[in-house]
Order: C-alpha cells, then structure tokens, then sequence
C-alpha cells in the first residue's frame, strides 16, 4: 500500500495507518466561559423580544444555541447568531469554531 489519492487513509511507509490526532476535547473550562459570554449577549436579545438558550458545545468546538421568542422564524436570526453571538464566543473563547441553531 501507498499514499496518494487512491489512499483513503494516511499510511506510514509500512502500510500501516498513520495517526490522526483526535479534536480536543471540549472542558467544563470552555463550556463555562461559553455560558457566561451567552448569559451576557441574551439581555440585548430579549431586548428585541427574543431569547438564545445555550445547549451544548461539540468537541470540535461547535456552539448549539436554541432560539426562542421572537428569535424563532425571524429573518435576521442568522445573523444575530452570526454577528452577534458567533463573532463574540469568538473573540472571547478561541476553542469555538462556529455557532448554529438547533430545535
């Protein structure tokens, strides 16, 4: 066995296959600092009649945030997630990749 396009998986010059360092795991740290960057940004949500609920972070540093109120079916709540909440969990919390809604 070789490298190359054919090879679907990364192989040492043995043929064996080579090791892929796993994501880092996400800690109670991050997931704290997450929590509190979101408890911050949802006064000037629910000022527009919306809310944003914090529900989880994935391994590989994606934000799930659940929608509420207004927030739910508006137009611009991808950008309030975008703009608003992805763009400071950023800036505040290096480990996050991205942010995205869920039911």
């Amino acid at each position: 066995m070789r490298n190359g396009p054919s090879s679907p998986i990364p192989l040492t010059s043995r043929g064996a296959p080579l090791a892929v360092p796993a994501a880092p795991a996400i800690d109670a740290a991050v997931r704290g600092r997450v929590e509190r960057i979101v408890e911050l940004i949802r006064p000037a949500v629910q000022s527009d009649g919306g809310d944003i609920e914090f529900v989880g972070i994935t391994d590989d540093g994606v934000v799930q945030i659940r929608l509420h109120g207004a927030c739910v079916g508006c137009p611009s709540s991808q950008v309030t997630l975008q703009v608003g909440v992805e763009r400071n969990l950023k800036d505040h919390v290096p480990e996050v990749r991205s942010v995205q809604a869920v039911d």
